[in-house]
């Protein structure tokens, strides 16, 4: 919860690629007040059945940036074994070249000021991803 002094931050995953959100993934939230200064790890969560972080830790006074760590590799490599069983033809890593997941990890950092609250959320595939400031 965003005070007149601090910002939060709350995000959701949507698995484009089935339509779906993205359930069990790690979310690790870091922030520093002022763009030079050291990031400080403030914690995480994990996504539930509905792709949310509901308990995501409050942001400390003076922050004015933010860095969520999705790691999407342990997700995509449990749903990649749904996938390859309903689309036989069309494995998920087909034409990439790469062993495993493409994007093992998203990092999104974004600048906050205090008493807004920012939803940020991930729309992800096994090759891409996009994020926006939600409401």
């Amino acid at each position: 919860m965003s005070t007149s002094t601090t910002a939060s931050v709350s995000t959701h995953i949507l698995d484009t690629s089935v339509g779906r959100p993205a359930e069990g993934v790690a979310v690790r939230l870091s922030a520093r007040a002022g763009r030079d200064a050291d990031w400080q790890a403030l914690g995480g969560s994990a996504t539930d059945g509905d792709g949310r972080c509901k308990d995501l830790p409050a942001l400390p006074e003076g922050t004015t940036h933010v860095r969520l760590d999705f790691a999407v590799e342990a997700y995509f490599e449990k749903s990649e074994k749904k996938q390859a069983d309903a689309q036989q033809d069309a494995p998920a890593n087909r034409d990439s070249g790469a062993a495993g997941v493409f994007f093992p990890e998203v990092a999104i950092t974004f600048a906050v000021v205090p008493g807004e609250h920012y939803h940020v959320p991930l729309l992800l595939n096994p090759f891409g991803y996009s994020v926006y400031r939600g409401s």
